[in-house]
């Protein structure tokens, strides 16, 4: 799926909204839903950057020392009778947790306790909102001017600096990894890695957390791959780049988990609890982990600013990449009112994007996040959207007739593996997954926190909200185009294509071998008009059907 929105924006030029609706403009309304979910995304994945600036701040406020090494650092503000720290050298029979009898395994750590207290002021629910927490208002505010500074004049135009966002964490995860793997109960995190589970497979969460968090990771389905493909010269060869930018991402994530069961080893030894038992799984993970693990490096302030600096990278990175999306989608929709006003555009969507995050820094903030999380971008709405772009390229436009375009762009044939995986392996285990998750549902929690009902409801509609615009525009198209049914059902699988000029040249050097290739090149740059491009019809690629 990587390689195919990759290369179905490279061939298009253009990204976003208006690629599956020029292939089949019945299914437009997936480009629309496409745009939703990234939409959605950035109004709360920045959150992740807020806290993580809010972190970076932290680390210089308690020098030489760190604010969450040590329970007495909170006493008064966020520390609690339960917080013992076993990394302070104060035995546990000694500690304040003892005397208020509680057991050991029931403590939290001040990595813990700073993260719930300190940075969220949580509350005890999504009901107990609460008031907006305005030092993580002002890290949002940073966050989003960091954002907004970068890709003002687009995202192709900030290459040095994407660079230095690849390469830096992998620097800092490699040097964290060598002390993570020497701690004191790394080697039982790694054995609960990677030792199965295997009567967790009928659970629906496992299969659809498995599934979305694939699509999440590799940009899957929200636009992001086909606006930055779009950017590609039209002989790039994306097919090698696919393979090896998934590659690399899946070796990122397994090297990561190594490095955070490392780390909860060392943490469920020190506590003396199984690794299951020390952290609840979901956004915070990394912001409990990681603090923890620089305790044990000395100096420890100095590593605590480069992990960060390093998650700092990483989130922004994404953030670039799903701010550029959305506005390549809506600036390549309507180009003629607001490409001339990109940069006023998008200041506009960055201050509205940031006042929507307000609720997610509240005292309540973390339950909103965490329903947004669930089921904005990822889950149910993003399989339905991947699904429904599978089956507009690959079944009504035809994977054979792309097969063609991409033997264009790179100069060779792929294997029939891409073939299989698009028409019938990746379409039967999206809808596997979206059957199975409402067989075996299971209303959403967080650690112990139950959802109330109308939690779950406005999730539900959250995701709803990406997911009809699909049925909704296939109606829409239905009842406003002229013509009997079946006419408009032949419109609505016909291709509209508005080729780049380089496809267009492509095909008449492979339909016109008799002529020589350089006054072909002379005649279309100099014959064709813009209006020619926009009707071509191509009957090897982009018209009519093998």
């Amino acid at each position: 799926m990587f390689f195919l929105e990759v290369s179905v924006g490279q061939y298009l030029g253009v990204g976003g909204m208006s690629v599956v609706g020029q292939l089949a403009p019945i299914f437009k309304g997936v480009g629309y839903s496409a745009i939703m979910m990234v939409f959605l995304e950035n109004v709360y994945y920045i959150i992740v950057i807020t806290w993580t600036l809010f972190y970076l701040f932290n680390t210089f406020m308690d020098l030489p020392s760190l604010p969450w090494s040590d329970c007495s650092k909170g006493n008064g503000t966020w520390a609690t009778v339960s917080c013992w720290a076993p990394e302070s050298g104060i035995p546990y029979a000694e500690s304040v947790a003892a005397m208020h009898n509680i057991s050991e395994a029931d403590t939290e750590t001040a990595v813990e306790q700073f993260w719930k207290n300190e940075v969220l002021h949580a509350s005890g629910g999504i009901e107990e909102i609460g008031e907006v927490q305005w030092d993580l208002f002002i890290c949002l505010i940073v966050a989003w001017a960091l954002v907004y500074g970068f890709i003002w004049k687009g995202l192709h135009n900030s290459g040095k600096l994407l660079w230095v966002c690849a390469v830096f964490p992998y620097i800092i995860l490699s040097i964290l990894c060598v002390k993570a793997l020497t701690l004191e109960g790394a080697s039982e995190g790694l054995k609960f890695l990677f030792t199965p589970e295997w009567e967790r497979l009928y659970e629906a969460e496992v299969w659809i957390d498995g599934g979305t968090q694939i699509f999440f990771s590799y940009g899957v389905g929200i636009g992001s791959l086909l606006a930055l493909g779009s950017y590609n010269k039209f002989h790039h060869n994306c097919h090698r780049d696919a393979i090896f930018v998934c590659c690399v991402n899946s070796f990122t994530s397994i090297f990561s988990a190594c490095v955070i069961f490392s780390i909860l080893g060392y943490m469920a030894h020190q506590k003396g609890v199984e690794v299951g038992e020390v952290v609840q799984s979901g956004p915070a993970l990394a912001f409990l982990v990681y603090p923890e693990v620089v305790l044990a490096i000395a100096p420890s302030p100095f590593w605590a600013f480069l992990f960060f600096i390093m998650l700092l990278n990483l989130g922004l990175d994404t953030q670039f990449s799903s701010v550029e999306s959305l506005m390549t989608g809506l600036v390549d929709n309507w180009p003629e009112q607001l490409r001339p006003h990109r940069k006023k555009f998008t200041l506009g969507m960055t201050v509205f994007m940031c006042l929507l995050g307000l609720p997610m820094i509240t005292r309540g903030g973390i339950y909103v996040f965490q329903l947004m999380d669930f089921y904005a971008a990822s889950g149910l709405s993003l399989l339905w959207c991947v699904f429904f772009q599978t089956i507009a390229i690959c079944w009504v436009f035809g994977a054979k007739k792309f097969y063609l375009c991409i033997e264009e762009m790179i100069g060779y044939r792929v294997s029939m593996y891409w073939y299989v995986c698009w028409v019938f392996l990746a379409p039967a285990f999206m809808v596997f997954i979206f059957v199975f998750y409402f067989v075996r549902y299971s209303p959403i929690t967080m650690g112990a926190y139950h959802y109330p009902a109308w939690g779950e409801v406005l999730g539900f509609a959250i995701s709803l909200s990406s997911m009809l615009w699909v049925p909704g525009y296939a109606i829409y198209y239905l009842l406003s185009t002229k013509g009997s049914w079946s006419e408009v059902l032949r419109q609505g699988v016909t291709p509209v294509i508005k080729p780049r000029k380089e496809a267009v040249m492509a095909e008449e050097k492979a339909r016109l071998t008799y002529q020589d290739v350089r006054d072909v090149e002379l005649n279309i740059e100099g014959d064709l008009s813009d209006e020619s491009f926009d009707s071509y019809d191509s009957k090897k690629c982009l018209g009519e059907d093998l």
